[in-house]
């Protein structure tokens, strides 16, 4: 029961979340699998491992497909090539058993999740009107294919 009150919550986030906070939304997932996915390595916890793992790959390739390109320019070409060598990084690492990537990759996306919040902070209050940084996904419809793969379990 608790984890239908949990999910259909997490659904009424993404859903009436502003685009920035969708993105951050990703973040926070993401580096918090990735965490869990170190730890759980840590314990020889490997079936809980590759589910984190997976979990945060599966939010890094949504946030690089939701990238606009064409608006985003050299931006999104940059987060592109971000995200795409995260992805590489974290499978490889997980091959090799080396958990030192994990950080390296953890601590790539708090700093990117710092300079995202930096963006956020006067967008908090949902009568705010401003550009969209480029790359950030505007239309709604967008919203359940950014984090459906975020929250679930």
């Amino acid at each position: 029961m608790y984890r239908n009150v949990a999910n259909t919550y997490q659904q009424a986030n993404v859903f009436t979340a502003n685009p920035l906070k969708l993105v951050l939304m990703c973040y926070e997932g993401a580096i918090g699998s990735l965490k869990l996915a170190r730890d759980s390595y840590v314990a020889k916890e490997y079936e809980a491992k590759g589910r984190s793992l997976q979990k945060a790959v599966d939010i890094i390739d949504e946030l690089n497909a939701t990238l606009d390109m064409e608006k985003g320019s050299e931006i999104a070409m940059n987060l592109r090539s971000l995200y795409t060598y995260m992805t590489r990084v974290l499978v490889e690492a997980d091959l090799k058993q080396d958990l030192r990537v994990f950080g390296e990759v953890i601590h790539m996306l708090e700093e990117l999740e710092s300079a995202w919040k930096q963006i956020a902070v006067p967008a908090e209050r949902p009568d705010d009107i401003r550009p969209q940084p480029a790359g950030i996904p505007i239309d709604r419809s967008s919203r359940p294919a950014l984090l459906a793969r975020a929250w679930s379990a």
